[in-house]
Protein backbone atom coordinates (compact mmCIF):
# COMPACT_ATOMS: atom_id res chain seq x y z
CA UNK A 1 0.00 0.00 0.00
CA UNK A 2 2.69 2.46 0.01
CA UNK A 3 2.74 2.15 -3.53
CA UNK A 4 0.41 4.92 -4.68
CA UNK A 5 -0.83 3.51 -7.73
CA UNK A 6 -1.47 0.03 -5.85
CA UNK A 7 -3.54 2.37 -2.80
CA UNK A 8 -5.42 4.19 -5.86
CA UNK A 9 -6.62 0.85 -7.35
CA UNK A 10 -7.18 -0.48 -3.74
CA UNK A 11 -9.40 2.24 -3.18
CA UNK A 12 -11.68 1.17 -6.01
CA UNK A 13 -11.72 -2.32 -5.62
CA UNK A 14 -14.72 -2.60 -4.25
CA UNK A 15 -16.71 -0.54 -6.27
CA UNK A 16 -14.78 -2.37 -9.00
CA UNK A 17 -16.10 -5.73 -7.72
CA UNK A 18 -19.93 -4.48 -7.56
CA UNK A 19 -19.45 -2.94 -11.28
CA UNK A 20 -17.67 -5.83 -12.47
CA UNK A 21 -20.56 -8.41 -10.71
CA UNK A 22 -23.72 -6.89 -11.79
CA UNK A 23 -22.21 -6.39 -15.44
CA UNK A 24 -21.66 -10.36 -15.34
CA UNK A 25 -23.97 -11.99 -12.65
CA UNK A 26 -20.55 -13.93 -11.55
CA UNK A 27 -18.89 -13.36 -8.38
CA UNK A 28 -15.90 -15.57 -10.01
CA UNK A 29 -16.01 -13.43 -13.57
CA UNK A 30 -16.14 -10.33 -11.46
CA UNK A 31 -12.75 -11.46 -9.59
CA UNK A 32 -11.15 -12.44 -12.97
CA UNK A 33 -12.18 -9.03 -14.33
CA UNK A 34 -10.79 -7.08 -11.56
CA UNK A 35 -7.45 -8.89 -11.56
CA UNK A 36 -7.12 -8.75 -15.12
CA UNK A 37 -7.92 -4.70 -14.88
CA UNK A 38 -4.85 -4.67 -12.16
CA UNK A 39 -2.79 -6.49 -13.80
CA UNK A 40 -3.59 -3.55 -16.91
CA UNK A 41 -3.55 -0.72 -14.37
CA UNK A 42 0.09 -1.87 -13.15
CA UNK A 43 1.39 -1.99 -16.55
CA UNK A 44 0.39 1.47 -17.46
CA UNK A 45 3.12 4.40 -18.06
CA UNK A 46 2.90 7.29 -16.81
CA UNK A 47 0.11 9.30 -14.79
CA UNK A 48 -3.22 9.10 -15.12
CA UNK A 49 -5.66 12.26 -13.84
CA UNK A 50 -8.27 10.66 -12.89
CA UNK A 51 -8.01 6.74 -11.52
CA UNK A 52 -11.63 6.21 -10.94
CA UNK A 53 -12.56 7.00 -14.52
CA UNK A 54 -10.10 5.47 -15.63
CA UNK A 55 -10.29 1.89 -14.17
CA UNK A 56 -14.31 2.32 -14.71
CA UNK A 57 -13.15 2.15 -18.23
CA UNK A 58 -11.16 -0.84 -18.12
CA UNK A 59 -13.58 -2.93 -16.07
CA UNK A 60 -16.43 -2.08 -18.36
CA UNK A 61 -14.60 -2.83 -21.67
CA UNK A 62 -13.48 -6.13 -20.27
CA UNK A 63 -16.85 -7.26 -18.95
CA UNK A 64 -18.07 -6.16 -22.71
CA UNK A 65 -15.20 -8.29 -24.38
CA UNK A 66 -16.05 -11.21 -22.53
CA UNK A 67 -20.20 -10.87 -22.94
CA UNK A 68 -20.44 -12.52 -26.17
CA UNK A 69 -18.87 -15.93 -24.60
CA UNK A 70 -21.24 -15.49 -21.48
CA UNK A 71 -24.20 -14.78 -23.95
CA UNK A 72 -22.99 -18.28 -25.83
CA UNK A 73 -22.74 -20.21 -22.39
CA UNK A 74 -26.09 -19.09 -21.23
CA UNK A 75 -27.85 -20.50 -24.49
CA UNK A 76 -27.04 -23.67 -23.68
CA UNK A 77 -26.70 -23.57 -19.79
CA UNK A 78 -28.62 -26.59 -18.44
CA UNK A 79 -32.18 -25.43 -16.67
CA UNK A 80 -32.79 -21.71 -15.92
CA UNK A 81 -29.97 -19.43 -14.91
CA UNK A 82 -29.55 -17.22 -11.62
CA UNK A 83 -26.58 -15.12 -11.07
CA UNK A 84 -24.69 -15.91 -7.94
CA UNK A 85 -25.90 -15.16 -4.44
CA UNK A 86 -24.81 -12.52 -2.62
CA UNK A 87 -25.99 -12.66 1.12
CA UNK A 88 -25.95 -10.54 3.75
CA UNK A 89 -22.78 -12.19 4.89
CA UNK A 90 -20.77 -11.34 1.90
CA UNK A 91 -17.95 -8.49 2.14
CA UNK A 92 -19.50 -7.75 -1.61
CA UNK A 93 -23.12 -7.50 -0.56
CA UNK A 94 -22.03 -4.77 2.45
CA UNK A 95 -21.18 -2.12 -0.49
CA UNK A 96 -24.12 -3.07 -2.54
CA UNK A 97 -26.88 -0.21 -2.26
CA UNK A 98 -28.19 -0.19 -5.82
CA UNK A 99 -31.11 -2.04 -4.42
CA UNK A 100 -30.85 -4.65 -7.65
CA UNK A 101 -32.51 -7.81 -6.90
CA UNK A 102 -32.21 -11.02 -8.40
CA UNK A 103 -35.97 -10.05 -10.68
CA UNK A 104 -33.91 -6.96 -11.91
CA UNK A 105 -30.86 -8.93 -12.41
CA UNK A 106 -32.39 -11.04 -14.67
CA UNK A 107 -34.13 -8.06 -16.27
CA UNK A 108 -30.80 -6.90 -16.92
CA UNK A 109 -30.33 -10.53 -18.65
CA UNK A 110 -32.60 -9.68 -21.31
CA UNK A 111 -30.54 -6.56 -22.17
CA UNK A 112 -27.81 -6.08 -25.18
CA UNK A 113 -24.28 -5.70 -23.44
CA UNK A 114 -23.97 -1.99 -24.61
CA UNK A 115 -28.16 -1.41 -22.87
CA UNK A 116 -27.06 -3.38 -19.68
CA UNK A 117 -23.00 -1.03 -19.57
CA UNK A 118 -24.94 2.15 -19.81
CA UNK A 119 -27.53 1.42 -17.35
CA UNK A 120 -25.37 0.37 -14.87
CA UNK A 121 -22.40 2.81 -15.47
CA UNK A 122 -25.04 6.05 -16.31
CA UNK A 123 -28.37 4.70 -13.49
CA UNK A 124 -26.76 2.98 -10.77
CA UNK A 125 -23.18 4.02 -10.90
CA UNK A 126 -24.15 7.67 -11.42
CA UNK A 127 -21.44 7.85 -14.60
CA UNK A 128 -21.99 11.01 -16.38
CA UNK A 129 -23.08 10.41 -19.76
CA UNK A 130 -20.41 12.40 -21.50
CA UNK A 131 -17.87 9.90 -19.49
CA UNK A 132 -20.65 6.79 -20.40
CA UNK A 133 -20.20 7.75 -24.07
CA UNK A 134 -16.27 7.53 -23.69
CA UNK A 135 -16.03 4.53 -22.06
CA UNK A 136 -18.76 2.78 -24.54
CA UNK A 137 -17.20 4.82 -27.72
CA UNK A 138 -20.03 5.46 -28.52
CA UNK A 139 -21.80 9.15 -29.40
CA UNK A 140 -23.58 10.66 -26.11
CA UNK A 141 -27.01 10.89 -27.94
CA UNK A 142 -26.21 7.23 -28.54
CA UNK A 143 -25.44 6.31 -25.41
CA UNK A 144 -28.15 8.42 -23.82
CA UNK A 145 -30.83 6.22 -26.25
CA UNK A 146 -28.90 2.81 -25.17
CA UNK A 147 -30.01 3.85 -21.24
CA UNK A 148 -33.36 4.97 -21.73
CA UNK A 149 -34.26 1.72 -23.50
CA UNK A 150 -32.57 -0.67 -21.03
CA UNK A 151 -34.59 1.96 -18.05
CA UNK A 152 -37.67 0.64 -19.87
CA UNK A 153 -37.16 -2.78 -19.82
CA UNK A 154 -35.95 -2.88 -16.08
CA UNK A 155 -38.66 -0.73 -15.30
CA UNK A 156 -41.50 -3.49 -16.69
CA UNK A 157 -39.48 -5.89 -14.08
CA UNK A 158 -41.84 -6.91 -11.05
CA UNK A 159 -41.05 -4.03 -8.54
CA UNK A 160 -39.32 -4.10 -5.88
CA UNK A 161 -42.06 -4.41 -2.60
CA UNK A 162 -40.74 -3.11 0.35
CA UNK A 163 -41.27 -5.16 3.69
CA UNK A 164 -40.32 -4.96 7.09
CA UNK A 165 -37.43 -6.87 8.55
CA UNK A 166 -39.51 -8.64 10.90
CA UNK A 167 -42.48 -9.93 8.41
CA UNK A 168 -39.93 -10.69 6.01
CA UNK A 169 -37.90 -13.02 8.68
CA UNK A 170 -41.33 -14.68 9.82
CA UNK A 171 -42.76 -15.19 5.99
CA UNK A 172 -39.15 -17.12 5.08
CA UNK A 173 -39.40 -19.03 8.28
CA UNK A 174 -42.52 -19.98 7.69
CA UNK A 175 -41.96 -20.74 3.88
CA UNK A 176 -39.36 -22.94 5.19
CA UNK A 177 -41.11 -24.80 7.31
CA UNK A 178 -44.06 -25.61 4.94
CA UNK A 179 -41.91 -26.56 1.79
CA UNK A 180 -39.84 -28.64 4.63
CA UNK A 181 -43.17 -30.88 5.94
CA UNK A 182 -44.85 -30.70 2.38
CA UNK A 183 -47.45 -28.45 4.11
CA UNK A 184 -49.65 -27.72 1.05
CA UNK A 185 -52.46 -25.51 3.45
CA UNK A 186 -49.66 -23.38 4.84
CA UNK A 187 -48.01 -23.15 1.66
CA UNK A 188 -51.46 -21.97 0.21
CA UNK A 189 -51.64 -19.33 2.46
CA UNK A 190 -47.54 -17.86 1.82
CA UNK A 191 -47.92 -17.91 -1.88
CA UNK A 192 -49.07 -15.74 -4.49
CA UNK A 193 -51.19 -16.89 -7.03
CA UNK A 194 -49.01 -16.21 -10.17
CA UNK A 195 -45.80 -17.38 -7.77
CA UNK A 196 -42.96 -18.67 -10.28
CA UNK A 197 -40.10 -21.04 -8.83
CA UNK A 198 -36.60 -20.53 -10.57
CA UNK A 199 -34.61 -23.06 -9.85
CA UNK A 200 -30.59 -23.37 -10.96
CA UNK A 201 -28.66 -26.73 -11.09
CA UNK A 202 -26.75 -25.91 -13.69
CA UNK A 203 -26.52 -29.45 -14.78
CA UNK A 204 -24.81 -30.04 -11.89
CA UNK A 205 -27.41 -31.16 -9.32
CA UNK A 206 -30.58 -32.54 -9.72
CA UNK A 207 -33.10 -29.24 -10.46
CA UNK A 208 -36.23 -28.75 -12.23
CA UNK A 209 -35.05 -27.44 -15.98
CA UNK A 210 -38.18 -25.35 -16.10
CA UNK A 211 -39.79 -22.36 -14.18
CA UNK A 212 -42.36 -23.76 -12.32
CA UNK A 213 -45.83 -21.52 -12.90
CA UNK A 214 -48.52 -20.73 -11.01
CA UNK A 215 -49.59 -22.06 -7.40
CA UNK A 216 -51.33 -25.29 -8.21
CA UNK A 217 -48.73 -26.55 -9.85
CA UNK A 218 -46.07 -25.46 -6.91
CA UNK A 219 -48.04 -26.99 -4.55
CA UNK A 220 -47.79 -30.84 -6.29
CA UNK A 221 -44.47 -29.69 -6.65
CA UNK A 222 -43.66 -29.65 -2.72
CA UNK A 223 -46.19 -31.67 -1.58
CA UNK A 224 -44.38 -34.44 -3.88
CA UNK A 225 -40.79 -33.67 -3.10
CA UNK A 226 -41.89 -34.87 0.82
CA UNK A 227 -42.66 -37.93 -0.53
CA UNK A 228 -39.75 -38.49 -2.26
CA UNK A 229 -37.38 -37.22 0.31
CA UNK A 230 -37.56 -38.89 3.81
CA UNK A 231 -34.48 -36.77 4.57
CA UNK A 232 -36.26 -33.04 5.32
CA UNK A 233 -33.65 -30.79 4.60
CA UNK A 234 -31.96 -28.03 7.38
CA UNK A 235 -32.11 -24.67 8.08
CA UNK A 236 -28.76 -23.33 8.53
CA UNK A 237 -29.41 -19.73 8.93
CA UNK A 238 -32.22 -16.87 7.35
CA UNK A 239 -30.26 -13.92 5.46
CA UNK A 240 -30.49 -11.57 2.76
CA UNK A 241 -29.92 -12.29 -0.86
CA UNK A 242 -29.66 -9.69 -3.65
CA UNK A 243 -31.77 -7.65 -0.61
CA UNK A 244 -34.61 -10.34 -0.69
CA UNK A 245 -35.50 -12.31 2.31
CA UNK A 246 -34.12 -16.11 2.13
CA UNK A 247 -32.11 -18.63 3.87
CA UNK A 248 -29.04 -20.96 3.24
CA UNK A 249 -29.93 -24.77 3.95
CA UNK A 250 -29.06 -27.97 3.07
CA UNK A 251 -30.70 -30.93 2.13
CA UNK A 252 -30.90 -34.46 2.75
CA UNK A 253 -27.85 -35.52 0.44
CA UNK A 254 -25.81 -32.81 2.31
CA UNK A 255 -26.36 -30.50 -0.77
CA UNK A 256 -26.02 -26.70 -0.46
CA UNK A 257 -28.26 -24.24 -1.56
CA UNK A 258 -29.67 -20.60 -1.18
CA UNK A 259 -33.38 -20.03 -1.32
CA UNK A 260 -34.53 -15.99 -1.81
CA UNK A 261 -38.02 -15.13 -1.82
CA UNK A 262 -39.42 -12.18 -3.67
CA UNK A 263 -42.30 -11.55 -1.47
CA UNK A 264 -44.97 -8.75 -2.01
CA UNK A 265 -48.39 -7.50 -0.45
CA UNK A 266 -50.42 -10.82 -2.29
CA UNK A 267 -47.57 -13.33 -0.75
CA UNK A 268 -45.10 -14.65 -2.39
CA UNK A 269 -44.45 -14.18 -6.15
CA UNK A 270 -40.80 -15.75 -6.71
CA UNK A 271 -38.52 -17.88 -5.02
CA UNK A 272 -35.30 -18.59 -6.59
CA UNK A 273 -33.05 -21.59 -5.37
CA UNK A 274 -29.53 -22.05 -6.43
CA UNK A 275 -28.10 -25.02 -6.51
CA UNK A 276 -25.27 -25.12 -8.33
CA UNK A 277 -22.40 -25.83 -6.21
CA UNK A 278 -20.20 -23.53 -8.95
CA UNK A 279 -22.35 -20.65 -7.79
CA UNK A 280 -21.69 -21.36 -3.86
CA UNK A 281 -18.44 -21.92 -3.44
CA UNK A 282 -17.84 -18.50 -1.86
CA UNK A 283 -20.49 -19.26 0.79
CA UNK A 284 -19.07 -20.49 4.37
CA UNK A 285 -21.27 -22.84 6.19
Amino acid sequence: MDDPRTADFEAERRRLTRLAYRMTGSLTEAEDVVQDAWLRWAGVDGGIESPPAYLTRIVTRLCLDRSRSARAQRETYVGPWLPDPLVGTVELSETVSDDITVTLMLALERLSPLERAAFLLHDVFDVPLSEVAIILDREPTAVRQLASRARKHVRDARPRFDIEPADAERITRAFFAAARDGDVAALSSLLAKNVEIHTDGGGKVLAFRNIIRGIERALRLFASQRRKNPMPPRLLRVVTIHGLSGYISIDGRGLLQTTALDIHEDGICAIYIVKNPDKLAHLTV
